[in-house]
């Protein structure tokens, strides 16, 4: 009887776990950030009032209904880039000319040095890159029929990866934010690649490769720069005229554009050299030699000397007159 009842509970959790499959299959991401909706309409109006009050008047409320629309209570690998239109143009708002950062392999850095778009506007520098980033989500098709205490329509547990499918809620809204960022882009564009990624600075497929450059309005873009840097501690694997970064240059020459490319790019080095001021990469030494340096001190001795001798000679002067 024991051994008979052991059998029946072992088939009852293969049972369970099997109707829990086919209720609602577990992915490999992460689920649906708690709290999303706070947090984009969060963003929005800290975007609009705070770091870029210049994009003017935008409805939050309005943005975030659209943006849970296009994913909520649907199937998670059913999801088009097309499906963010209204929310792409809800949020649309202007790049400045020369300031477009474009990137691969190295989001954080782009970040620091775009400086909340201070220095460039890269597309989490946007509005719609702004309440997006760093944020997973995913819906979950007749959800209505599940009792949770979370708000129906989104999985809080799993979502799809990429590898899972291609046509998932976060990937395919970043294909759509890509696409419109790099039809907005003018002037000068940069791109910042990283020389020490093992699969190559310009990974082909890839944002970059695939829905940006595509999408770049050739009349609207004077140059294209290209910077490579690698990790402070990290190898040098590809630089300028090297590999991947060498079929990206030929490509966009092929185009038509105007290339020019820079190895470990000063400004961005150190800004990393922030974190790492002891490392070999990042000893400053002065440019101008001690020889140099001694007639500066010198001149500046001899102009003391000059001011005293001239003051000397306004006190004689005025010493005559009174007397």
């Amino acid at each position: 009887m024991k051994s008979l009842f052991l059998s029946l509970v072992v088939v009852s959790v293969l049972f369970m776990n099997s109707f829990s499959e086919v209720q609602g299959k577990k992915w490999k991401g992460e689920g649906t950030t708690k709290n999303l909706e706070s947090i984009v309409i969060g963003r929005c109006y800290n975007y609009i009032r705070i770091v870029n009050p210049a994009v003017g008047e935008k409805n939050c409320s309005e943005i975030w209904e659209a943006f849970k629309n296009a994913f909520i209570n649907k199937d998670p690998c059913s999801i088009l880039p097309k499906d963010y239109e209204l929310v792409i143009n809800l949020s649309l708002h202007t790049i400045p000319p020369n300031k477009s950062l474009f990137w691969e392999n190295n989001q954080l850095l782009v970040k620091s040095f775009a400086d909340r778009g201070r220095r460039y506007m890269s597309l989490g520098d946007t509005l719609f890159g702004f309440f997006g980033d760093f944020l997973n989500w995913c819906g979950q098709a007749n959800s209505a029929e599940k009792i949770t205490c979370l708000p129906t329509g989104l999985d809080y547990e799993s979502c799809p990866t990429m590898e899972e499918c291609e046509n998932n809620a976060v990937d395919s809204f970043w294909r759509m934010a890509s696409i419109t960022y790099a039809q907005h882009s003018s002037g000068v564009i940069h791109v910042l690649l990283n020389g020490s990624a093992v699969g190559g600075a310009y990974p082909a497929p890839g944002f970059f490769a695939d829905y940006e450059i595509p999408n770049l309005q050739k009349d609207k873009i004077s140059k294209i720069v290209i910077w490579v840097v690698d990790d402070i501690e990290g190898p040098d694997i590809e630089s300028c005229g090297t590999h991947t970064v060498k079929i990206l240059e030929n490509r966009l020459k092929t185009l038509g554009y105007d290339v020019t490319c820079t190895d470990n790019y000063k400004s961005v080095m150190f800004l990393l050299c922030l974190d790492y001021p002891d490392d070999s990469k990042c000893t400053l030494s002065s440019s101008a030699p001690a020889a140099q340096r001694g007639p500066i001190s010198s001149d500046r001795g001899g102009s003391w000397n000059k001011l005293l001798f001239v003051s000397f000679l306004g006190f004689l002067f005025r010493f005559a007159l009174v007397y």
